[in-house]
């Protein structure tokens, strides 16, 4: 892997797209409006590739902004992955973020396999709803991708970051 290469913030977006975790890396107090504009944002780009490509879960960069370079990745279940990277001049490959969507999607996986978390709102009013953004039975996936962050070598984590 590139040795500058690091995270800006990772969001995971149900196929409802309600977000269910959005992680931020760096001073929280800039960045953290800004990175759920970008992952809202990018919400279209992944519909429209979606649709094309079917079989592949690597959606590739859905756009640059300022300083910042968004990459995409669809699951077989539909929840959607965001990553930030920053923007620089070194050049990302396809294969070194691809292995971070994967690691980042076990992770998730990973997480959804706890047999006590329940993803449904117990509340029962919206059947689709996932559970509260940011809720503490998401800490199991929060620490996977601190871990995650932390093996590509970003070593200012925020103690926040969560929506």
């Amino acid at each position: 892997m590139a040795p500058n290469l690091r995270l800006n913030a990772v969001a995971f977006i149900s196929p409802q797209n309600h977000p269910i975790l959005i992680r931020t890396f760096g001073n929280q107090d800039e960045t953290a409006v800004k990175y759920h504009y970008v992952a809202h944002t990018s919400l279209d780009v992944i519909e429209e590739r979606a649709s094309t490509k079917s079989s592949e879960c690597y959606l590739g960069l859905l756009y640059s902004m300022e300083d910042v370079a968004v990459y995409g990745y669809i699951t077989p279940l539909k929840v959607k992955i965001v990553v930030a990277f920053p923007l620089s001049d070194t050049v990302l490959r396809d294969q070194e973020v691809n292995l971070i969507f994967k690691a980042l999607h076990m992770a998730y996986y990973s997480a959804i396999s706890n047999p006590f978390l329940l993803l449904e709102d117990p509340a029962g009013n919206d059947g689709s709803r996932s559970l509260l953004v940011g809720s503490p039975k998401w800490r199991n996936l929060r620490g996977r991708v601190d871990e995650i962050n932390k093996v590509l070598g970003n070593s200012s984590l925020s103690n926040g970051g969560q929506m």
